[in-house]
Parts: structure tokens; C-alpha cells; sequence
């Protein structure tokens, strides 16, 4: 078995912290997905290197994701920017060959 040493899984862990994500407020149990009750409220929150803790509280799937990506906030969602190249060439093996 390949052990890694302590540093680096500190360094590995010490590199989460910080790291935010969002928890719909719903009836019923655990987390669910993002899409299912867009308007019910959210919990975001922060690792702390231990454990999940608490943010702050958004008031639907928007504005979490406005609080989780910021720097989205002001760029255009759609258009050939955001496109990209769908259907670049590849090399994967479910890509033609090239004759």
C-alpha cells in the first residue's frame, strides 16, 4: 500500500477549507437536488477542515448560486462564448479516426 505522508494530506486538506456549498431547506430528510423546489430557501455552507458549518442563508436556488459563483454574475449565459466548440475534434476513442 502507497501511504502518503502527513504533510501532504495536511496540505490536501488544508486546500478544502473554505470551499462553500448549498443545502436546500425542504421537508423530508437530507440533502436533495438543486433543481427540485428551486424557491424553497438555502443553506449555504463553509468547511472548516472538520466539518460543514453554517454561511449564510440564501433565499432560493438564485441567489445561492449567485453567492457560489460570483464571478458568473456578470456574464452573459448564452451566445457563442458560452457555447464554446461543441464539436471540436477529440481524441478519444469514440471520436472517427482521421484518414
Amino acid at each position: 500500500m502507497d501511504d502518503e505522508s502527513l504533510s501532504e494530506w495536511v496540505a490536501r486538506r488544508d486546500a478544502r477549507i473554505g470551499r462553500l456549498r448549498v443545502v436546500p431547506i425542504v421537508p423530508g430528510g437530507g440533502p436533495r437536488a438543486s433543481h427540485v423546489s428551486p424557491d424553497a430557501p438555502r443553506l449555504v455552507e463553509r468547511w472548516n477542515g472538520h466539518g460543514w458549518e453554517f454561511h449564510v442563508l440564501a433565499a432560493n436556488l438564485a441567489e445561492a448560486k449567485r453567492i457560489l459563483y460570483p464571478e458568473a454574475a456578470g456574464q452573459p449565459a448564452s451566445g457563442p462564448e458560452a457555447a464554446g466548440r461543441p464539436l471540436a475534434p477529440g481524441t478519444g476513442r469514440h471520436r472517427k479516426p482521421r484518414s
